[in-house]
């Protein structure tokens, strides 16, 4: 691996590069012998004409002379990670996490003690992958030290240096190799990364529920999920991460289908199709991952008996809709389809889907006071009577006509009325 940087002036016209608030830290920084660059994914997505994210910079200034000129120039600057040479500057409220050059002195997985230098090259091989290990100046001038620009350009996920110890240094790694090929590589995952992935998996289960987590869902919503889904399913990894069975097929379907009604990638849907065939997985794979309670509760009601979708009429479905709401209904629908081994194009599901477009569900229209009306007494008989009622309304496929209504409140509160004398 050579010293000698591959220099390449392609970004010399990116906007974010030569205006706004990038310029301006590298402004800040690049004066006094000191150097700044961006760094990592923000120049990789450049180079394969994506948008460029989060910018992250590096510079050759300590962490404390960061703060010093930031205070200087009236920008708000913030230790975020100072003991590991990060500062972040914030300017017209977005962040910009600014990290003075490094090198690992030790490692401890997740964990190292690090050096700070003013070395670019020893910079870029303490990365992860080549891709992920350019810089470019606030000329637009890329630097590669590690064969990244050819890399990018192939769609070649590869590790800087030996893939063992890139892996062993923090194990997260197995993790975002398969992510950042979901998402930026093409065809098969390099081979030498993907076998000391599987050499390296047991350390998979000294990483924080948080981080596998976020690299997961992050995972499932890139372009390549299925593929690496599989890829890492074959090489036993996802069964780890998952902590049971899974199902890449279901996922495909998903994936499938989401692309077929123009929907956007959905991470908690993906999720639920990769890993819930019943409630109980729902509640394994959310404490496995530490869901939060919002995601925990869309995937437990996606797995809950989503098989009886394929037999529902019209009006069972409306009843559906009723009781789930529009955005529950449809996740339901779609793990049914995805599981039910169906056509993509099935006019079936597609009506089963696309039903909240086509109908909103009215109110229950029967109030308390209907059943006062009624001789019926304020108390637990009243919210008992007004759930028989509002289930006959249902049942009746949602009337309106003030008759039926008249109708089923005469027989709920009989009802009542009976079950109260008995």
């Amino acid at each position: 691996m050579s010293a000698e940087p591959l220099l390449a002036p392609v970004l010399a016209d990116a906007p974010w590069l030569i205006s706004g608030g990038t310029a301006r830290v590298l402004q800040l920084l690049n004066a006094d012998g000191e150097e700044a660059r961006v760094v990592g994914g923000a120049v990789r997505n450049a180079l394969l004409g994506l948008v460029p994210g989060d910018i992250d910079i590096a510079t050759t200034a300590r962490p404390e002379e960061v703060i010093r000129r930031a205070k200087a120039a009236g920008i708000k600057g913030v230790p975020t990670g100072i003991d590991h040479g990060t500062v972040t500057l914030v300017i017209d409220s977005h962040p910009y996490e600014v990290t003075t050059l490094r090198e690992d002195t030790e490692t401890f997985g997740r964990k190292a003690k690090v050096a700070f230098g003013r070395d670019w090259v020893k910079d870029a091989q303490r990365r992860d992958f080549t891709m992920n290990g350019l810089s470019v100046d606030a000329k637009g001038v890329v630097y590669d030290y590690v064969g990244g620009i050819a890399d990018a350009k192939a769609r070649r996920v590869r590790f800087i240096g030996d893939p063992d110890q890139r892996i062993a240094e923090d194990y997260l790694r197995i993790l975002r190799f398969f992510r950042i090929h979901a998402a930026f590589g093409a065809g098969e995952p390099d081979r030498d990364g993907y076998l000391a992935c599987i050499r390296g998996r047991a350390g998979l289960a000294s990483l924080s529920a948080e981080r596998v987590r976020m690299e997961t869902l992050k995972l499932l919503v890139a372009s390549g999920a299925a593929a690496a889904a599989l890829a890492m399913a074959e090489g036993g990894l996802l069964q780890t991460l998952a902590g049971g069975v899974v199902y890449t097929g279901p996922l495909a379907t998903m994936i499938a289908i989401e692309r077929e009604l123009g929907l956007a990638a959905g991470s908690t849907r993906r999720l639920a199709a990769l890993t819930v065939a019943v409630t109980e997985d729902a509640k394994r794979v959310a404490a496995r991952l530490r869901l939060s309670n919002a995601e925990t509760k869309a995937l437990d009601s996606m797995g809950h008996r989503w098989w009886r979708l394929a037999t529902k009429d019209d009006a069972n479905a409306r009843r559906l809709l009723y009781r789930l709401g529009a955005e529950r209904y449809h996740d339901r629908v779609l793990l049914g389809w995805a599981r039910s081994g169906g056509d993509v194009a099935s006019t079936r599901w597609h009506a089963l889907a696309e039903l909240p477009q086509r109908w909103t569900a009215p109110k229950f229209p029967l109030k308390a006071a209907d059943f006062i009306a009624r001789g019926l007494p304020e108390g637990p008989a009243l919210g008992h009577v007004l759930t028989l009622a509002e289930d006959a309304w249902l049942a009746a496929d949602f009337p309106l006509e003030e008759a039926a209504l008249a109708a089923i409140a005469d027989q709920a509160a009989a009802r009542i009325n009976r079950d109260e004398r008995t």
